[in-house]
């Protein structure tokens, strides 16, 4: 059985543990101490707080070393290590890595961590950093398999959804502690106070920019920069379940990883 590593916990790369799980491989996911995904809901780097969590029928469960791992995947579940410099990569010695952290920009991926290295989004160049990557941005190349580019660069503008763009997606006016005032899957009115953050005796309300549905919103008592993403509104406020499960663009994505780690299988075993 393969030896597959991803790095990251947030929605696209649940996506893609999750499409993996599925098929049967083995994967072990490293991530940061202080994951900051929006789609908690969607998202298995909350293990690293609750201890475990669960999306679309997958179990990830936080294991504090490597030799827990074993007894997670004997219950058919994912273990999640804090390993945010993948330091246990080198023990590990998988066969396939795959950064899925969707940073923008590389944060310690090189292509000689395993025989096949992924990497996906923009920040990465093919050869140096990864073997292949896997186009992230929506639109006609999503989930496109990249050999011999990079990625299309990170616009800063989200994805289109029923006429609106950048006002689907908040960011902190400050820094400081965030509160939520209403979670993932409240319907909410442009201009109604949806967190509040609080720097001393200081306290910014968070107003929502349109009318929806909360979508993605970080957690509760989150200490957050000037700037940081902090919360999604979808506007379809009918789509309640989509705060729940997998994403169309993560799984779009995971096809394409699927479809390389399946290829490298098959080679291998020639």
């Amino acid at each position: 059985m393969l030896k597959i590593i991803v790095r990251g916990g947030g929605d696209l790369a649940t996506g893609v543990i999750h499409r993996l799980w599925g098929a049967g491989f083995k994967v072990l996911v490293l991530e940061c101490a202080k994951p900051a995904a929006i789609r908690r809901q969607v998202a298995l780097c909350e293990a690293v707080y609750q201890g475990s969590a669960q999306v679309e029928g997958l179990t990830a469960r936080l294991i504090s070393s490597l030799a827990e791992a074993d007894a997670v995947w004997e219950h058919d579940e994912v273990p999640v290590l804090v390993d945010e410099a993948a330091d246990s990569v080198h023990a590990f010695a998988p066969d396939i890595v795959i950064d899925a952290i969707i940073a923008k920009r590389n944060l310690g991926t090189s292509s000689t961590m395993a025989p096949l290295v992924i990497a996906l989004g923009p920040g990465f160049s093919v050869g140096a950093d990864a073997d292949v990557i896997v186009e992230t941005k929506r639109g006609h190349n999503l989930g496109r398999i990249i050999r011999n580019a990079s990625a299309a660069p990170n616009s800063g503008v989200p994805g289109n959804i029923a006429g609106y763009s950048k006002e689907r997606v908040l960011h902190a006016p400050c820094a400081g502690v965030l509160y939520v005032v209403h979670d993932i899957g409240s319907i909410v009115e442009k201009g109604e106070t949806i967190a509040t953050i609080t720097d001393g005796s200081n306290q910014v309300a968070v107003k929502a920019t349109l009318s929806g549905l909360i979508r993605g919103m970080i957690r509760d008592g989150f200490a957050v920069t000037k700037g940081f993403k902090i919360a999604d509104i979808d506007p379809r406020k009918e789509e309640l379940a989509n705060c729940f499960t997998i994403s169309d663009k993560a799984r779009c994505i995971a096809g394409s990883v699927l479809e390389l780690v399946c290829r490298y299988a098959q080679e291998k075993q020639k």
